[in-house]
């Protein structure tokens, strides 16, 4: 059931300057008996104006429109009438950026769109939308205000923070040794995520890897956004790259990341996604940290944040068994609850913490 209120259906709004885009969308969620699309508009200042006058559940909304772009148009929504928005992208550098740029906005998530029109190209546009209308329909809605960059600083979003008692009850996990991170995060992960890294001191001396649910094209501007807003450096993972202090590798999008001992240390190794079948969510995070667990022998901290599903529970299951030190974000501050909830149910969460303590807590581990 997409609807949050039992028997109500989701009251979709779209907005996009192709005729095409807005019958295409409009196709795949009518034939879904819980989904009413209320109204289309054909650019930012129409979309706008319908938000206001309609009060959708939900808005679809194109980024390169004519007279106002989507995220000048999502911006005001968030001004005027605070809804859920998912952003349709195209799978470019360019179409990274401004869906980067849109999420710090307020948008909850984002769909690929990909232009061609071969038949497999649409079939996988379709079932991308009405899993995001899925899961943004059950996500929770946290506005999120503009990152503003204080002078000689970085600017962050704006996240719940944790109260003192809070923090003091993390001190316990900080007596075990870890020698390396592992993050996981998909739906609410690129903010949450910037959050957490920009949290993390310049001088940590432990390698981190991070694995974030995102198509091929969108990985490498996300690791150069967050290199240019956090301290520490950010960049794409390679195959043979080593773990290294001072250095968080983001898994590139479309493929698996593990991470395994070699002759120089823990080192990277990227692999096709035919070569793990078993793994539905690409890059996954169980790969990911259960290859950690096991190339560390345990001395490693996982953390799973926000995101829909449960991708990260069998790894951070491996990590416990290892030995390992476990964070999961707390679902009050989860846009959706899904895979820490998967941690905490399965029991195998040492701390579960809101996400603006989440960096703070890593941190401590230099010390």
């Amino acid at each position: 059931m997409l609807s949050t209120i039992a028997g109500a259906k989701t009251r979709v709004l779209i907005v996009d300057d192709s005729s095409f885009m807005r019958m295409a969308i409009r196709g795949i969620l009518t034939k879904e008996p819980s989904i009413e699309v209320v109204g289309t508009a054909s650019d930012g200042i129409e979309g706008v104006e319908k938000a206001i006058a309609l009060k959708p559940d939900l808005i679809t909304m194109d980024i390169e429109m004519p007279r106002m772009d989507g995220i000048s148009a999502l911006k005001q929504i968030m001004a005027k009438a605070p809804t859920k928005v998912l952003m349709v992208s195209t799978l470019t550098n360019e179409g990274a950026k401004a869906t980067f740029e849109a999420l710090d906005a307020g948008a909850i998530d984002y769909i690929p769109k990909n232009v061609t029109d071969s038949n497999e190209a649409q079939n996988i546009f379709k079932d991308e939308l009405l899993k995001k209308v899925r899961e943004a329909t059950k996500s929770r809605f946290l506005r999120v205000a503009p990152s503003i960059a204080p002078a000689g600083g970085v600017g962050r979003p704006t996240v719940p923070t944790a109260a003192p008692a809070a923090r003091s009850a993390a001190s316990r996990i900080h007596g075990k040794k870890i020698n390396y991170v592992g993050i996981g995060a998909s739906t609410g992960g690129p903010v949450a995520l910037q959050e957490v890294i920009s949290r993390i001191p310049v001088n940590f001396p432990y390698g981190i890897v991070v694995a974030i649910h995102m198509p091929k094209a969108f990985t490498g501007p996300f690791a150069e956004r967050l290199n240019a807003k956090c301290s520490i450096a950010v960049r794409e993972a390679k195959e043979g790259d080593q773990l290294k202090p001072g250095t968080i590798l983001v898994a590139p999008g479309g493929m698996h990341t593990q991470v395994v001992r070699g002759s120089g240390g823990l080192m990277v190794r990227i692999s096709p996604t035919s070569a793990y079948p078993q793994y539905v969510y690409i890059p996954s995070v169980d790969l990911l940290i259960g290859s950690m667990a096991e190339a560390t022998a345990g001395a490693m901290l996982g953390v799973v944040l926000t995101g829909m599903g449960n991708d990260g529970f069998k790894g951070m299951q491996l990590l416990k068994q290892k030995g390992g030190v476990t964070i999961v974000q707390d679902e009050a501050t989860s846009t959706i609850y899904g895979m820490p909830k998967a941690c905490v149910d399965g029991g195998v969460a040492d701390e579960v913490l809101p996400l603006g303590q989440i960096g703070f807590e890593i941190g401590k581990f230099a010390g």
